[in-house]
């Protein structure tokens, strides 16, 4: 049989799966951690590789391995392939003044329309702003920009310092959606734009399909043969293919962060900043939204009631859908959908009948939920379609979680088998390559269950939305007029 490896390099840790490629089973696994910090070296998520690799048994028996990876991270090279600084990282947010100022200067609906998204502290046009402006020297140099994951891939097939072929950088269209220098409408570099933020031109990688091999592994990385390079993708791109998700599917991921993104036939465009239209890793597109407030609103709420995780989803499981009129505005840490990072959570409806820990509880868990059907509206008023919704990341492991979508969300909600999304995502993509076939491999991923809304719930739906905008539009008054 042949065997295919997938790579996830995220924020935290790198992990590693190989994979029968014809049927996805699992063969074995290693993970390393990375240092923690919003500003890494690259040469670190190498030797985290190279850990995690060893921990998988290595990779002389794979044909082909595919790289996903956190998106946006800034690596900049020179002309002798060396690595300029430290990569500053999605989460870095001194770049936060660079993106406002790159917005200002071209106005939201011109770089929506341009590249799908407007500036914000995360991406990398805006890191390479504030690089030219805090760092002109290290700026001058900048020969080439990559992204982790094209980084990466660069070097499992052999370049770098020691062969500092700057043209062998590839990406693929997911993660090039999420640099502020790539049109996913039109699939070209925006050129004009980077040298906006950096002020010249430089080399970037070659934006592969997304069943285009990126090269052949190194001699001493692979096998003596060279496994081919799959173009990789975008952690959200890899975590949506290894979920076998299609148009119309929706996924919740329930993290430190919410994001909710759509697998789409059409980019997105959105003015506002609230959905980044990105592309996926099929051909199609991704819009996402991001909320600042996902599963810490759980922590926050059982922190208040005094109960664990487990006592916390009791408490919300015994209070009705909509928790008789107690919302809860979850901008506990400010909040990016809608952008506003200066506003702070309240809740509205208190009185004597649901001043209880089991309300307190609900409107908790709904309030946390009511963030994400926000960004979903906001996808949909771009024209993305809505048809399976599954929920995933840390907070979805709780039943109040669960239940609690069915009821804001109005549907069923499905909750797919624990995994390695991203690096599963990667796999298929490894084995899609090397199979040439016109569509990834069908891998099927036992263990799904589905939340079906009762009664209740769908009864509750429209209200607890309605009541949950007037209080989200009373917090967002308060602050436009303090």
């Amino acid at each position: 049989m042949a065997l295919v490896a997938g790579i996830d390099s995220s924020t935290q840790s790198c992990k590693v799966v190989i994979r029968d490629a014809d049927t996805g089973s699992l063969v074995r696994e290693g993970r390393a951690r990375h240092p923690e910090g919003t500003e890494i070296h690259p040469d670190r998520w190498w030797d985290a590789l190279q850990e995690a690799v060893a921990a998988a048994g290595g990779l002389a028996d794979v044909a082909a391995v595919s790289v996903g990876g956190q998106q946006h991270g800034m690596v900049v090279l020179d002309e002798a392939g060396e690595v300029i600084r430290p990569a500053l990282l999605w989460n870095d947010t001194r770049s936060a003044r660079a993106a406002a100022d790159l917005t200002a200067e071209l106005g939201a609906a011109e770089w929506a329309e341009a590249v799908g998204t407007v500036p914000v502290a995360s991406i990398t046009v805006a890191k390479l702003r504030w690089l030219a402006e805090a760092e002109p020297e290290a700026a001058a140099r900048v020969a080439a920009v990559a992204l982790p994951h094209d980084w990466l891939t660069w070097r499992l097939a052999g370049h770098g310092p020691d062969d500092p072929d700057l043209g062998a950088l590839h990406t693929d269209r997911s993660d090039a959606s999420g640099t502020g220098y790539w049109s996913p409408a039109t699939g070209d570099y925006r050129r004009d734009l980077l040298v906006r933020a950096l002020g010249h031109d430089a080399v970037l990688p070659v934006v592969c399909g997304p069943r285009d091999p990126a090269g052949t592994l190194a001699l001493g990385v692979g096998p003596l043969t060279g496994a081919l390079l799959g173009p990789g993708a975008g952690d959200n791109a890899a975590a949506a293919l290894g979920l076998g998700m299609v148009e119309g599917d929706v996924v919740l991921s329930l993290g430190t962060s919410g994001v909710v993104s759509a697998v789409s036939a059409t980019p997105a465009a959105d003015p506002t900043g609230s959905v980044a239209g990105f592309a996926d890793a099929t051909g199609e597109f991704l819009p996402l939204a991001v909320t600042l407030n996902g599963a810490r609103v759980l922590d926050a709420a059982a922190r208040i009631l005094g109960v664990d995780h487990a006592g916390l989803a009791d408490l919300a499981l015994s209070a009705p859908p909509g928790a008789d009129g107690l919302v809860l505005v979850p901008y506990l840490e400010g909040e990016r959908t809608p952008n506003r990072p200066h506003a702070t959570g309240s809740f509205h409806g208190l009185t004597l009948a649901t001043s209880t820990p089991a309300h307190v509880a609900r409107a908790c868990v709904e309030g946390m939920l009511h963030g994400l059907a926000d960004g979903l509206a906001a996808m949909v008023e771009l024209g993305t379609r809505v048809g399976r919704i599954a929920l995933i990341g840390g907070g979805a492991r709780s039943e109040a979680v669960r239940h609690g979508a069915t009821s804001v969300f109005g549907t069923s909600v499905t909750v797919p088998a624990p995994g390695e999304y991203v690096a599963d995502g990667a796999a298929r993509q490894a084995a899609w390559v090397l199979s040439g076939a016109a569509t990834p491999p069908d891998w099927e991923r036992p263990g799904s269950l589905t939340y079906d809304p009762s009664e209740a719930d769908t009864a509750a739906t429209a209200a607890m939305r309605d009541r949950y905008a007037s209080a989200r539009d009373l917090v967002l008054d308060r602050l436009a007029h303090p």
